[in-house]
């Protein structure tokens, strides 16, 4: 391959990449040579990954942080695929980032999946940024862990394992009493008897179960899930064994959830049987949205449990749970604000991926359950209320709202208003809204910030998770207000372009 390659080639080699929508001809997804007896021997103390990914994540553990973005150029430009540098990204930090806790250097992890989101629907030109960002989080995070001790998931113990006619119900009696070794073996005998769906069950009654660590066994979950969707169900072991683990961390406490888990058990046993359909009532949503403001989580989630009974559907529940997020983001910004809604997202996640019916309605009790402890340890001030913010969304439909240049000056100025006018730049959102904008043009825009901006994990992490709630909306009025909140996370013009970013992008010129 030449040094260069000419323009004209580009689309070719991103759809050798794997990036565009699918994964390019099976010559050109050749991502890795057969690896030799030297690649793949690794520690007998560390768990082993299949043959044809265990290289990739070898350079990737091994080469050093300041070497990573020219390395993976290298391997890309010599043949690798976008597909198999996700997955020995996310593996490289499962073998080498203790979970526990669930969080800070562990976002290396967790972040690879709204990294990857975000990739996707982005520019050809911009696809492999995300991934080359978590590269470098990884080697951040790497090193990190090595300074604390240099934990790394060791194989599992073979003798342990149950037969599968048992190991969904040993999974479940370890960790209902907290105990990680027989979790670990179950979950491990679960992947090599079950299938996809069937092993995920018990994992999502567990996920939903407890907020400790401020929501992110929930986050951990879904993204494990999301990723693997992406990757390939043959990597799920080492992820589902490293989540288990991740999972049972109480962090010093006494073995029980926190958060109103119990409650949302008596609860769900009392919701009508035809739940899954209802009525999309804006005004109970408000209702339930104010009484988030004041109540409890217990008494949270009767409210929700009656709404529901009372004909509500379940989304109008979740928009709640969304609003009622977003508006603590824009009364307190901060890290347990963001965590409300990347909480909520997965927990929605949940709701929607389950096939088991009392984990699903689980998983809508407790996104509006978890809000009072995000609220309560927030201490969340000022007067914002989300729902005042709401504008009915109107369609493109005259040459004032589907002129591209006027829809990106007015979405400039949206973005221009964020250093240190936040608030103009919500109110000249809503309007924007208000007057036919594209919510899909502002979200691109505001992508392509993140992509060019971010210096942190929860930048992807809650970019990605309040705009696929803002879409995903029952109620379509509910966006401009999501939208808006969304606004209190994203850089300003003043950060200008992050350098990792600068850097990163001359590398992947390099090898494409």
């Amino acid at each position: 391959m030449s040094d260069k390659l000419p323009r004209r080639d580009f689309l070719q080699a991103a759809s050798a990449f794997g990036l565009g929508a699918g994964l390019g001809p099976v010559e050109a997804l050749r991502a890795i040579t057969p690896a030799t007896a030297a690649e793949a021997r690794v520690d007998p103390e560390i768990v082993r990954f299949r043959p044809e990914i265990e290289p990739v994540v070898r350079w990737i553990e091994e080469t050093p942080r300041d070497r990573i973005f020219d390395r993976a150029a290298e391997e890309l430009k010599a043949g690798l695929g976008y597909r198999p540098l996700l997955a020995a990204l996310f593996l490289a930090g499962i073998r080498n980032i203790k979970p526990r806790p669930v969080g800070f250097k562990f976002h290396a992890v967790m972040v690879i999946n709204s990294a990857h989101l975000l990739a996707q629907t982005s520019p050809l030109a911009d696809r492999l940024l995300p991934m080359f960002w978590a590269l470098d989080n990884f080697k951040a995070s790497q090193a990190a862990d090595v300074k604390e001790g240099d934990w790394s998931l060791g194989p599992v113990d073979d003798s342990r394992i149950p037969p599968p006619h048992l190991a969904r119900l040993e999974y479940l009696h370890a960790m209902e009493t907290w105990d990680a070794e027989a979790a670990d073996a179950a979950i491990a005998g679960l992947c090599r008897s079950a299938g996809s769906a069937e092993t995920m069950e018990p994992v999502w009654r567990m996920a939903v179960r407890d907020q400790r660590n401020i929501g992110h066994k929930a986050i951990f979950a879904a993204q494990s899930w999301r990723t693997l969707q992406a990757i390939g169900w043959e990597h799920a072991e080492p992820v589902l064994r490293s989540l288990t683990y991740g999972m049972l961390d109480l962090q010093g406490d006494k073995p029980a959830p926190i958060g109103p888990y119990e409650t949302s058990l008596e609860q769900a046993a009392k919701i009508r049987r035809d739940w899954q359909v209802g009525r999309a009532d804006p005004g109970a949503t408000r209702s339930l949205l104010r009484a988030l403001r004041e109540a409890t989580p217990e008494a949270a989630v009767a409210e929700a449990a009656k709404l529901l009974n009372e004909g509500i559907s379940p989304g109008a529940i979740l928009d709640a749970a969304a609003l009622s997020a977003g508006e603590l983001m824009m009364r307190n910004p901060g890290i347990i604000s963001l965590h409300a809604t990347t909480a909520t997202n997965a927990l929605h996640y949940i709701h929607e991926s389950s096939g088991d019916d009392t984990t699903r309605k689980l998983a809508l009790l407790q996104a509006i359950g978890w809000q009072p402890l995000y609220r309560d340890r927030s201490r969340a001030a000022g007067r914002v209320e989300i729902d005042g913010l709401a504008s009915a969304e109107k369609p493109p439909v005259g040459p004032e709202t589907t002129d591209r240049a006027k829809s990106e000056e007015a979405i400039g100025a949206i973005l221009a208003s964020l250093d240190g006018h936040r608030d103009q730049a919500v109110t000249k959102m809503i309007d924007f809204l208000s007057r036919g904008g594209s919510s899909m043009r502002l979200f691109a825009a505001v992508r392509k910030v993140i992509l060019h901006r971010a210096t942190d994990s929860h930048d992807y992490k809650f970019g990605a998770a309040i705009w696929e709630e803002c879409l995903a909306a029952t109620d379509p009025r509910w966006r401009a207000p999501l939208a808006a909140a969304a606004l209190y996370q994203i850089p300003g013009p003043s950060a200008g372009d992050s350098p990792l970013m600068t850097r990163a992008r001359e590398a992947i010129g390099r090898a494409i």
